[in-house]
């Protein structure tokens, strides 16, 4: 999660968008914004897939190889 989280703060930022901007455009929830960005473990994956779809991003189920994991 905390490469989705890296990854919806640096695009965010790079759009000129406060979270508080972000999640008003994303239809999403300042709070849960916030928890996203500081990589918060148990987020919903329907609200990360509205957060990143404000990049043209979705996050898809895969496996987790040797190393990757936290």
């Amino acid at each position: 999660m905390n490469e989705i989280a890296e990854f919806i703060k640096q695009s965010r930022k790079s759009a000129g968008l406060t979270q508080e901007q972000f999640a008003m455009r994303s239809g999403l929830g300042l709070r849960f914004v916030r928890e996203l960005e500081q990589g918060k473990q148990t987020v919903r994956m329907d609200k990360v897939n509205q957060a990143l779809a404000m990049f043209g991003m979705v996050a898809v189920p895969g496996r987790i190889e040797k190393g990757e994991r936290d």
